[in-house]
């Protein structure tokens, strides 16, 4: 029996139309480097100064296209399905980005676990079962990728995948 969810955001409850490329040129120009793909891998080995410039730069990105986010029907079903159980929200955008959303969204979570906290979707999903204090098993994830399903996979939750 399913006891709690935990929900990603961008491709799942929402769409954030974000130039990811352009970000990226940025992100680049901060760290002066000729490529930052796998970007998480990249980020996570940054300084701490230089990566919190890339937080306020990726930040400045996503508030730019917060009148643009577009709600993803099938997540957002998903989460009125599941509106009475315990909800983590686990994204890669920023705490600036999420305040705005789920206050726009009318959407509510026990946690909330952003690029601050882990920049790696297992890492997430293990903090957010902790914070339940639930069985993996008993925590059903929604998310929209292949890297969810198989982080999902990895700690032992179900999985739900949203197009």
């Amino acid at each position: 029996m399913i006891e709690a969810v935990i929900f990603d955001l961008d491709g799942t409850l929402v769409r954030l139309p974000i130039n990811y490329e352009a970000l990226f040129d940025e992100f680049k120009r901060i760290m002066r480097v000729p490529e930052v793909r796998p970007v998480v891998d990249t980020i996570a080995r940054l300084d701490g100064n230089t990566r919190e410039t890339v937080f306020r730069a990726w930040d400045r990105a996503e508030l730019t296209v917060v009148e643009e986010v577009a709600a993803n029907e099938e997540g957002m079903d998903m989460y009125k399905l599941h509106r009475d159980k315990r909800k983590v929200l686990v994204t890669l955008q920023g705490k600036a980005i999420i305040a705005e959303i789920t206050k726009r969204n009318g959407l509510t979570f026990d946690f909330i676990l952003t690029r601050e906290d882990s920049l790696f979707r297992t890492e997430q999903l293990l903090k957010a079962i902790s914070l339940l204090k639930a069985e993996p098993r008993k925590v059903l994830f929604i998310g929209n990728t292949e890297s969810d399903a198989a982080a999902a996979e990895k700690v032992g939750c179900p999985f739900q995948r949203v197009k």
